[in-house]
C-alpha cells in the first residue's frame, strides 16, 4: 500500500486540471479544423484565420468529454469494488478489515498502481489507520467523485451502521444495481451504434457536398465564395449545421 497518499494527491471528479502542453496541443487541434471546415464554406485564407481563436474554447469541451469518461470509468471500476467488498463481508471479515482485501483483490484486476479505484482504496485504509470511520472515508469519496450510485451506497451504507442492517445484502444489491445499470447502458449504445453513423455520415454530408461540386464546377458555386451574399448563406448554412449537430447529438445522449 502507498503509505505517502495525501488528500492532496486526490482529485475532485468533476473537475480537470489541464497542463499547458495539453491546452496548447487542443488548440492547435481545434484551429485546425475550425480553418479546414471554414476553409470549406469560405475560400478565404485570412477569414479562416481569423475564425481560428475560436479553437480556445475546444479546451473546454475536451475537459467535459474527460471528466465523463473519467468518471464512467470511476462508476465500473466501484463496481468491481463492491463486488470485491461483498465477498469479503460474507467470509465474516468486518467492514474496517474487508477494505485490505479488497485492495489486493484490485490490484489484480487493475495491476497500474495509478487506478484512481486503487488510490481511492488506499486513501480509506489509511484513514481507517488513523482511526477515522468506514463511513467518514467513505464520505470523502463519495463528495469528490459525484456519482449516484457512490452516492446512494454511501448513504445506504451509514444507515445500516446506525441501524444494525444487513451490510452483505446491501452490498450484494448495490453491485447488482449498478452492474444492470452499465449493461443496459452498453445495450443502448449498442442499439444506438448504427444511428450515431448515421447522424456522423449526414453531418459530414454537406461538407462533402461542397467540396465535390467546387472540384467539378467551380464556376458554378464561385459566387458563393466572393459575394456578401453568398457568404451570408454559407454562414447561415455553417450555423444551421452546427445545430443540427449538437441537437442530434443531444438526442442520441441516453441517461441510464
Amino acid at each position: 500500500m502507498n503509505k505517502s497518499i495525501n488528500i492532496n494527491t486526490l482529485p475532485d471528479y468533476n473537475t480537470y486540471l489541464m497542463s499547458g502542453k495539453e491546452k496548447i496541443l487542443y488548440f492547435l487541434e481545434g484551429a485546425a479544423f475550425i480553418y479546414a471546415f471554414a476553409f470549406i464554406f469560405y475560400r478565404s485564407h485570412i477569414f479562416c484565420i481569423l475564425l481560428c481563436p475560436f479553437a480556445l474554447f475546444y479546451p473546454r469541451i475536451k475537459t467535459r468529454s474527460i471528466i465523463e469518461k473519467r468518471k464512467y470509468e470511476l462508476n465500473i471500476q466501484f463496481k468491481d469494488m463492491l463486488y470485491s467488498l461483498s465477498s469479503t463481508l460474507s467470509a465474516g471479515k468486518s467492514l474496517e478489515l474487508a477494505f485490505r482485501d479488497v485492495l489486493a483483490d484490485l490490484e489484480v484486476l487493475y495491476p497500474h498502481p495509478d487506478t484512481p479505484i486503487i488510490r481511492e482504496v488506499e486513501y480509506v485504509i489509511r484513514k481507517i489507520d488513523m482511526n477515522e470511520t468506514v463511513e467518514e472515508a467513505l464520505c470523502d469519496f463519495a463528495g469528490r467523485v459525484h456519482l449516484e450510485d457512490v452516492d446512494n451506497f454511501v448513504d445506504v451504507l451509514r444507515i445500516c451502521k446506525r441501524t444494525g442492517g444487513n451490510i452483505v445484502e446491501v452490498l450484494r444489491n448495490t453491485s447488482n444495481i449498478i452492474n444492470d445499470k452499465i449493461e443496459i447502458k452498453h445495450e443502448i449504445n449498442t442499439l444506438l451504434a448504427q444511428r450515431n453513423l448515421e447522424r456522423k455520415v449526414l453531418n459530414l454530408l454537406p461538407p462533402a457536398m461542397v467540396l465535390i461540386i467546387s472540384a467539378s464546377s467551380y464556376d458554378y458555386i464561385r459566387p458563393v465564395f466572393t459575394t456578401i451574399q453568398g457568404r451570408l448563406v454559407m454562414t447561415i448554412a455553417i450555423l444551421l449545421l452546427a445545430a443540427a449537430y449538437f441537437i442530434s447529438k443531444k438526442i442520441m445522449d441516453i441517461k441510464v
